[in-house]
């Protein structure tokens, strides 16, 4: 969890046992799971799938979120590079996004997914673009 100490920001970790919930000062909070010594690696699909994806959907208005969240992934990963952020006339923020490998510059508006289509995105982007790395 990451909680305020004065101007600084100190992270905390905790194992399963030690969790008790977030404390009301939290700033935030999340959850990960260390995969076992054993366990085969999961790696993402090549940069091409998920570009390929994102094209797709760029047609799909109902699924911006799924889009922008592709987006946040994709320049994590180094595949597209932020310009900027504008508003445009209707005032619904966009994120200005690069990709060297295409030439092109994209337009993707910034929607903020609730929780439960949260998960629903990263349940959705798992089964498309996890796979075994081994296999």
């Amino acid at each position: 969890m990451l909680i305020a100490d004065g101007a600084e920001i100190i992270r905390q970790d905790f194992s399963k046992a030690a969790w008790e919930g977030p404390p009301a000062e939290s700033l935030g909070w999340w959850k990960s799971c260390m995969p076992a010594a054993s366990s085969k690696k999961i790696g993402w699909a090549p940069n091409e799938v998920m570009l390929e994806f994102f094209q797709e959907l760029a047609d799909k208005p109902e699924k911006e979120d799924l889009r922008y969240v592709l987006t946040l992934l994709l320049i994590r990963r180094r595949v597209m590079r932020l310009e900027e952020t504008e508003k445009p006339q209707d005032g619904r923020e966009q994120l200005v996004v690069y990709c060297s490998r295409q030439e092109e510059t994209h337009h993707v508006p910034v929607v903020h997914p609730n929780p439960t289509r949260t998960r629903e995105i990263q349940d959705e982007l798992a089964d498309l673009l996890l796979a075994n790395a081994d296999e």
